[in-house]
C-alpha cells in the first residue's frame, strides 16, 4: 500500500492543475531538474516521445524535398544585429559568451535564440543562379532564450528542442506556398498524432515573428483556460534576403532578392500532450507517440507461475513481431496491482493481463487507458483486436479534445461578454480591428488576453470591433497564453 501511495498523483488535475502538471512530469518519470535555473534534464521517457514526433515530422519533410543540416549555436554579435528588427524581438532572451578560459573574446557571442542569421550568411555565398533554388533546409536542435518568466517544464524553459524549417525561393508565390503547406504538415502531426484539435490562422502585426512579413500558426487550448502556440510558418518575404545579400541570377538574366520562409515546431508540444490527455492518473500518451504502446502484465500464482510467464512472454513476441512497442513486466517484488499503477501513470495506451483463469479459458483481458475499461477476447483475436483498440483510443482522444476546444471557442459581440469569457476559461472569438493600439488596450483589460490568431476559416466580418468599436477587418480568436 506504501509503494502504492509514493507512486501515485496527490492532487485532481480539476482541482490544482499547475501542481497536478509538476506531479505528472516528474512521477512519470519525464524529466528531472538541472542546477541551471530555468532548465530541465528529458529523461527516457520524455525523449522518446520527442523522438517519435522528430521521426513523423522528418519523414514528411523529406518527401518533400526537405534537407537536414546543422549550424554552429554561437552566433557572432554583429551577424544577429544585422536584421534590425528581428534583434529587437529577441534582445532580451539573448544569452552571451564573453569568455573562453580567462581570455575576453573580441566579439561576444550569442548562444542561439534562433538560426536565421548564421544561416543567411551562408546562403548568400552559395545562392547565385535560379538553378539554386529552392534551397530547402531543416535543422533538429536546440535554442537558448534566457526567460525570466516563472520556468514550466517543456512550456518555458531556458533551452528547449526544436525544428527549425528555413527556405529560400526565387519567387513570393513559392515561399507562400511552402508557408502553407507546412503550416498544414503541422496541422496534420499534431491532429493525427499527438490527438490534439488546433486553430489555424494569421498572427496579428503586433503578434507575428520579428522580421517577417507575416506569421501563420496553429494554436491549441489546454484545459486550465491558456491557449498554446504549437507551431508556427512564417513568410520572411525579402526582409533578410536584402539584409544578408541574398540574391540570384533569374532566367530573365537580371539580379534578384530571394523570398524565404522560415517554420518551427518544439518540445513545448510535449507539454500539451501532457496536460490535453492526462488525468488524475497520470499520463495519457497518444498510441502513435507512445514510446510503449502495450504492456503485458502476467498475473502469477506459485503453482502455475511459469506456464503464465510462457504464455505472456509469447503475447509479448507476436506483438513486438507486428512492429508495437510492448513491455513485458514480469519483475518480482512488485504486486499486478502496483504494476498496474505504474503504467497508468506513465501513459500506456493498452494493458494486457493474463492469469490462471485466462489461460485455461485460452482468452486475455485488455485495458485501456483512456477509459479504464477491461475487455475479455479470444487469446486468437489477440492482433486484430489489438490494433483496433489502438486505433480507436487514438481517435477517441481527439474526438473528445476536440469536442473540448469547440465547446471552450465562444462567439462575443461585446466587450464586458469578452472579459467574462476569459474569466471563465474560454477564448473568446470576436470582431476585431486588427490595430496594435487595440491590442494592446485588450491586454491590458482582460487579464493579459491577446490575439491567439485570425483564422483561416472566416465568415463576414460585418460590424464593429469588439473594444475599440471601430469597423472590424475580421474575426479573431483571443485567450491567455503560456
Amino acid at each position: 500500500m506504501e509503494q502504492k501511495e509514493e507512486l501515485g498523483l496527490t492532487v485532481k488535475k480539476s482541482e490544482d492543475f499547475n501542481e497536478w502538471y509538476n506531479q505528472v512530469v516528474l512521477k512519470a518519470d519525464m524529466i528531472d531538474y538541472s542546477l541551471v535555473s530555468g532548465c530541465i534534464v528529458f529523461k527516457p521517457n520524455s525523449y522518446a516521445i520527442w523522438e517519435k514526433i522528430q521521426k513523423a515530422f522528418d519523414d514528411k519533410i523529406k518527401k518533400s524535398g526537405h534537407k537536414n543540416c546543422y549550424f554552429p549555436m554561437f552566433i557572432p554579435e554583429s551577424l544577429l544585429k544585422k536584421e534590425a528588427e528581428h534583434i529587437e524581438g529577441f534582445s532580451p532572451e539573448v544569452a552571451w559568451v564573453t569568455k573562453a578560459g580567462d581570455t575576453e573574446l573580441s566579439e561576444r557571442l550569442a548562444i542561439r535564440p534562433t538560426s536565421e542569421t548564421i544561416m543567411y550568411e551562408s546562403y548568400a555565398k552559395w545562392i547565385r543562379s535560379w538553378r539554386d533554388l529552392p534551397l530547402l533546409l531543416n535543422q533538429w536542435n536546440s535554442v537558448v532564450r534566457w526567460e525570466f518568466k516563472h520556468a514550466k517544464p517543456f512550456l518555458r524553459t531556458r533551452e528547449f528542442l526544436w525544428q527549425e524549417g528555413h527556405t529560400v525561393h526565387a519567387t513570393r508565390e513559392d515561399a507562400e506556398k511552402e508557408v502553407m503547406q507546412q503550416l498544414f504538415e503541422y496541422v496534420d502531426l499534431i491532429e493525427n498524432y499527438m490527438a490534439i484539435p488546433v486553430i489555424a490562422g494569421k498572427k496579428t502585426e503586433k503578434e507575428k515573428f520579428a522580421g517577417a512579413d507575416y506569421t501563420t500558426t496553429v494554436e491549441a487550448f489546454m484545459p486550465d483556460g491558456k491557449a498554446l502556440q504549437m507551431g508556427t510558418s512564417h513568410l520572411l518575404g525579402q526582409n533578410f534576403a536584402k539584409v544578408f545579400n541574398i540574391k540570384f541570377l533569374d532566367k530573365d538574366e537580371k539580379e534578384k532578392y530571394a523570398w524565404q520562409t522560415s517554420w518551427g515546431l518544439s518540445t513545448r508540444t510535449i507539454g500539451a500532450i501532457v496536460m490535453v490527455h492526462g488525468d488524475d492518473k497520470g499520463l495519457i500518451i497518444p498510441p502513435r507517440l507512445a514510446p510503449v504502446q502495450i504492456v503485458v502484465v502476467p498475473i502469477l500464482f506459485k503453482e502455475n507461475k511459469e506456464v503464465i510467464i510462457e504464455k505472456a512472454k509469447e503475447i509479448a513476441k507476436k506483438l513486438k513481431s507486428k512492429n508495437y512497442n510492448v513491455e513485458f513486466d514480469d519483475r518480482d517484488g512488485y504486486t499486478p496491482g502496483w504494476k498496474f499503477n505504474e503504467w497508468e501513470l506513465k501513459g500506456v495506451p493498452l494493458r494486457i493481463e493474463i492469469g490462471p483463469k485466462d489461460v485455461e479459458a485460452e482468452q486475455l483481458v485488455l485495458v485501456r487507458r483512456d477509459t479504464n475499461e477491461k475487455i475479455v477476447i479470444k487469446a486468437k483475436d489477440l492482433e486484430k483486436k489489438t490494433e483496433q483498440m489502438l486505433n480507436d483510443i487514438q481517435d477517441s482522444l481527439l474526438k473528445k479534445a476536440k469536442e473540448y476546444l469547440t465547446k471552450s471557442i465562444v462567439e462575443v459581440h461585446n466587450f464586458n461578454d469578452f472579459i467574462d469569457a476569459i474569466k471563465n476559461k474560454k477564448m473568446p472569438k470576436a470582431l476585431f480591428c486588427g490595430s496594435a493600439e487595440c491590442e494592446t488596450s485588450i491586454k491590458d483589460k482582460a487579464e493579459g488576453a491577446t490575439c491567439r490568431c485570425v483564422p483561416f476559416e472566416q465568415k463576414p466580418a460585418k460590424g464593429h470591433c469588439v473594444q475599440c468599436n471601430a469597423e472590424a477587418k475580421y474575426w479573431a480568436v483571443f485567450g491567455r497564453g503560456y
